[in-house]
Formats: C-alpha cells, structure tokens, sequence
C-alpha cells in the first residue's frame, strides 16, 4: 500500500491518529520536502513518529518516483505531505503512477492553509481562485497573480495568495539557500503592479488602499494574523515563514466583524473605509 498522509501546519503532533498509525506500520517513510514546510525539523517528526524518514525534494519525486514506489505491491510505504497531500499542491502524478503500477493507496487527510485561512475571519465559500505570488528576478517579472486578483474581485470573491517557497535547486543540482516570500514582500510586488497598470492607463481592479489579511504560521501556536490595507502591509512583519496574503472582496457584515476580531489593536482604524456599500448580502 502506498499511504499519502497529510502532516497538518504546525507541528510534529498535528498529523492525524490514522495518520500516524499508518506511519507507525510502514517499510519506508518519505518526507516530501520542497513545497511546504512545518515550524519543526525533520529531527522532531523523527521522533515522535518514532520512524527515520526519507527526504524526498522536487527532484526525488518528480524524476524518481518510481524508486518511492519501490515494492509497494508488497509492503507499506508512507509519503508524507505538509497540510494535505491534495491540498495547496497535488500530487497526483505519484498516485498515477501507482496505479498504473498495480499499487494501491491510501489518502490520510489533514488541515490545510486552503481551509485553515478561514480563521482570519472571511468564509471560505466566498473565496475566488487561488494564486501564487512568485520571486520576481531582475528579468523575469509575471503578473498573472494580479489579473486573477482583479478577476476574483470582479465577482467579488477573496482571493487567498500563495507565496513563493524556494528550498531547492533549479537547473543542474544549482541548491540556493532557502527562500520564503513574506506579506510585505507580496504586497510590495502587487503594488508595484498596480502602479504600472495606473501608468499604463488600465482600469484597476484593486487599489493600494484594498483591504487585506496578511496571515503567518497558520496552524501552530505562533499564528499571526494583520488585517490593513495592501498599502500598509507593505511595512508589516510577521517574523518567520510560512506566510499568506488575502485579498478581500465584497464583505459580509459577519466578515467585517471577524475582521475585527483579528486585527492588531493599531490596524482596527484601516477598517473604516468598510462600510454598507461593502457589504454583501
């Protein structure tokens, strides 16, 4: 059997009692370890799990999949994945493969920032498309995140942002240090855009002043949430990763209060511009 099992966001003891039973009966047990990370090392999962793990990055899974499913037909395997393992990213691929393989599997579900967001106070069935804010270089600067915002927006969805995760290698075996997109940085980017699109003459879909969630370390006893305008998350610091920006749309009544709830005592202010008009029914 080939068990994928999701690990949850916060620590060793998030994984699930199923979970970790499958854990527990397993050959080999790989650490998927290159698009999310959990607020502890591999050390400490180790430990609790009672189990060494296997690291498995981009390369390990992508290309050498077929080693994971080694004798899979025949014993357990264990794949675990940090949130849930058709969360934020699938992976689809590895259970395709097992399948044309003759191997069956197992999904062990678990919390992921897709349904975890909805504790900075906005519902989740109001949320649009998902999008992913990547590093921009000094050559390579995409904008589609901000034209999936702006269509969100447009049917007054929220639209939860992704940031980028870089913690492994791209090209041939290159490793660069581990790099992870904090709100600001988010912000910053989208700003950017927006006054680029300002200049151009376009019509903008969202503003400097939008009203936003910049959510940190979902899940773990060290969340944080800041709810200001894009504008003013640009100066914010929610310390270490992961990190999550929400744009918001058209706002429930319930919304704005919860909104409230979570804001830092100095961002309560940033919330005037919501008034009736704003709302949804």
């Amino acid at each position: 059997m080939l068990y994928l099992i999701g690990l949850g966001l916060g620590d060793a003891t998030d994984i699930t009692v199923k979970g970790l039973q499958a854990v527990k009966s397993c050959s080999r047990v790989y650490l998927e370890a290159y698009t999310s990370i959990l607020t502890v090392g591999k050390e400490a999962l180790e430990e609790y799990y009672g189990k060494q793990l296997i690291l498995a990055d981009r390369d390990l899974v992508e290309q050498g999949a077929d080693q994971i499913l080694e004798d899979a037909d025949v014993t357990d395997v264990a794949f675990l994945v940090v949130g849930d393992p058709f969360g934020a990213t699938t992976h689809s691929d590895l259970v395709l493969r097992a399948v044309n393989a003759g191997i069956p599997y197992k999904v062990i579900h678990n919390a992921s920032v897709m349904n975890a967001v909805g504790c900075c106070g906005l519902q989740l069935y109001n949320f649009g498309e998902t999008v992913s804010v990547v590093f921009w270089t000094e050559t390579w600067r995409p904008e589609s995140f901000y034209d999936k915002i702006c269509k969100n927006r447009t049917a007054g969805l929220h639209t939860l942002c992704l940031e980028s995760l870089v913690t492994d290698f791209r090209g041939k075996k290159i490793y660069e240090p581990p790099r992870f997109m904090t709100v600001n940085q988010a912000a910053d980017q989208l700003i950017q855009v927006i006054q680029s699109r300002k200049e151009e003459g376009e019509e903008l879909g969202m503003t400097e002043d939008t009203v936003c969630v910049g959510v940190a370390r979902l899940g773990s006893d060290e969340q944080k949430i800041r709810v200001g305008t894009l504008n003013q998350l640009v100066s914010c610091d929610l310390g270490a990763p992961l990190h999550s920006l929400v744009i918001t749309g058209r706002l429930h009544p319930l919304e704005v209060d919860m909104l409230r709830v979570n804001a830092e005592p100095n961002a309560l202010e940033n919330l005037h511009m919501i008034d009736s008009s704003t709302y949804t029914s």
